[in-house]
């Protein structure tokens, strides 16, 4: 199955690396597409756990799903993985 997730805080290609290191960590989705104009991720998976596995990895670096609640030590997370994402470029 194919999905896109809106997410918060995606700012930069920074952020684009590290949000696609960590998704390749799960070996059970494919095809990682990060648009950082919309703010989006889109994969294909397997079943709806893997896909809840994806947006708990997501929210726990920074980047959680629009609608979401979106707390200052949140932003603090995907800047500190922007960050680490620019410097593993």
């Amino acid at each position: 199955m194919k999905t896109t997730i809106k997410i918060q805080n995606l700012k930069c290609s920074g952020c684009e690396n590290t949000i696609k290191h960590n998704l390749e960590e799960i070996k059970s989705i494919k095809n990682i597409q990060i648009n950082q104009e919309e703010g989006a991720v889109t994969f294909d998976y397997e079943n709806d756990l893997i896909l809840e596995k994806v947006k708990s990895r997501l929210k726990n670096i920074g980047y959680p799903e629009v609608g979401e609640e979106n707390k200052l030590s949140t932003k603090a997370k995907s800047y500190v993985s922007c960050a680490i994402g620019k410097m593993s470029k």
